[in-house]
């Protein structure tokens, strides 16, 4: 199995929803948090099982919350690049990716 990398700014992204979640509701941050580290084990168990999508990224729609995280199945990781709500600032991500800027 490969590394899992995230990046610090999809890094910064989890922390904060978690941090929203949590204010929103006691525990649902935590919630959240669990979900999310729950779908990072499914990508690095199985990185080419989700769709491959613009800029050679991949993505995963979780189920209870609104967010998909783009991660790059690279040679020798697998590299997070967001944690993104699905209804705010589409593709704002896709400039930390190296060859898009």
């Amino acid at each position: 199995m490969k590394p899992l990398v995230i990046a610090e700014e999809a890094e910064h992204e989890l922390a904060g929803s978690v941090a929203f979640y949590e204010k929103r509701q006691s525990g649902l941050g935590l919630d959240f948090e669990r979900a999310a580290r729950e779908v990072l084990k499914k990508i690095a168990s199985a990185p080419e099982r989700w769709p491959a999508g613009k800029y050679g990224t991949r993505h995963y729609l979780m189920q209870r919350f609104p967010f998909v995280i783009y991660y790059l199945d690279m040679p020798d990781r697998i590299w997070i690049v967001a944690f993104a709500h699905a209804s705010r600032k589409p593709n704002y991500w896709k400039t930390r990716i190296p060859w898009v800027r």
